[in-house]
């Protein structure tokens, strides 16, 4: 007997329990571990030239090799700590990892750093043995588990690169005089649409603030997992950086830009993300003020920004030099040097991926308490 499909599973489930939230919708469509995207051995889903979506990482190693910078100044500024732990959160197969050790840091140098390669897709995540202190885990626990770092806060950084938009996120729409949200539920034939449900009166008062004039129709993602996410990140720290890289904007400019929600199969936006559900990516622009109402972040820039704060100009001007000293040999590493000027055409193009965001909490004695408290010692950096 053929087993159910995850379509199948989701209409009964509509069907004992009424219109499913969006965010159950699109957990089970990219994570259900039988049908889901990226989930259990039938996940295809994947970043790449041959996969369905291309992120920094895979652009070229010119992106890790500036992460590479970026963390040694990370771990000078701790103190050069002993061990040096790198939480990398949605690591997928490795491919930021690998770009970043193969840099060659100074931190990989000393011993002290542990990498942990946090990737809850049994299809993605990879073994590193070329790299051994590179730690490949389903989970954050089971990743401090292999480096040996315990279960106290570390002295370290967290990582997180295209996760947050990712995360299950619910659908609000405003009908001109009420915010409302989008469930889905089956239509006739089997297939599945968004209808409008009553929304949670505390959740219409939180997304009225952040969207105060909104026109008639207009929808915004309610990014609740990614809000969590950032707590339970910045928790896994008692000293140093959680740094997100996404693309995103206020609530306010999403509603009034739409477009927020995307779909990618082999490189093509166009899937329908309610249609045969574990088919296709589903992801959103990041709510970039969701994120921050509990913790607020004390730096907020874009991708070129970033990278050129830690050192891609000075990456790029070095690749060239080595590409006129080494062209007539033509060897790998001569064409990796060339390949520099290319691939940061692309990381810093402000329509393209430079325009990403890149958000960064500092964590230590004088980190930010959650908003509300009013803990003198602890200062909430600027916004």
């Amino acid at each position: 007997m053929a087993a159910e499909s995850l379509a199948d599973r989701l209409r009964h489930r509509i069907e004992q329990s009424g219109p499913l939230p969006a965010s159950a919708f699109v957990e089970a469509a990219l994570y259900d571990p039988v049908g889901g995207f990226y989930a259990g051995s039938a996940g295809t889903g994947r970043a790449g030239r041959r996969g369905d979506f291309l992120t920094a990482p895979e652009v070229g190693p010119l992106f890790g090799a500036v992460i590479a910078r970026a963390v040694d100044a990370w771990w000078v500024e701790l103190g050069r700590p002993d061990p040096f732990p790198v939480l990398e959160w949605g690591a997928g197969p490795g491919t930021l990892a690998r770009s970043v050790l193969d840099a060659e840091p100074e931190v990989l140098g000393s011993g002290a750093l542990r990498w942990c390669a946090i990737e809850r897709s049994s299809a993605q995540r990879r073994t590193h043995p070329e790299h051994p202190f590179v730690i490949s885990a389903p989970s954050v626990g089971a990743a401090r588990e292999a480096a040996g770092l315990g279960s106290e806060p570390v002295r370290g950084v967290v990582l997180a690169n295209e996760l947050l938009d990712n995360l299950p996120f619910d659908i609000f729409e405003w009908t001109g005089s009420t915010w409302v949200e989008r469930r889905v539920a089956v239509v006739a034939g089997g297939g599945f649409e968004t209808v409008v449900t009553p929304a949670d009166e505390t959740v219409a008062s939180a997304v009225g603030a952040l969207v105060p004039d909104p026109a008639p129709g207009v929808t915004i993602p309610w990014q609740a997992a990614a809000r969590s996410w950032v707590a339970q990140a910045v928790a896994e720290l008692v000293e140093g950086r959680l740094v997100v890289f996404d693309y995103g904007a206020t609530t306010a400019e999403l509603a009034a830009r739409g477009g927020w929600l995307r779909t990618y199969r082999d490189h093509d936006d166009r899937a329908d993300w309610l249609e045969a559900p574990g088919s296709c990516d589903i992801t959103t622009d990041v709510a970039l003020d969701q994120v921050q109402l509990d913790w607020p972040a004390h730096t907020e820039r874009s991708q070129a920004e970033f990278l050129r704060a830690h050192g891609i100009d000075e990456l790029v001007d070095e690749g060239r030099r080595r590409w006129r000293t080494t062209a007539h040999v033509g060897d790998l590493a001569a064409l990796k040097a060339r390949s520099r000027v290319r691939e940061a055409e692309a990381l810093l193009d402000p329509a393209g991926m430079g325009g990403f965001r890149v958000i960064e909490w500092v964590v230590g004695p004088t980190l930010c308490a959650p908003r509300g408290t009013d803990d003198p010692g602890r200062d909430p950096g600027p916004k």
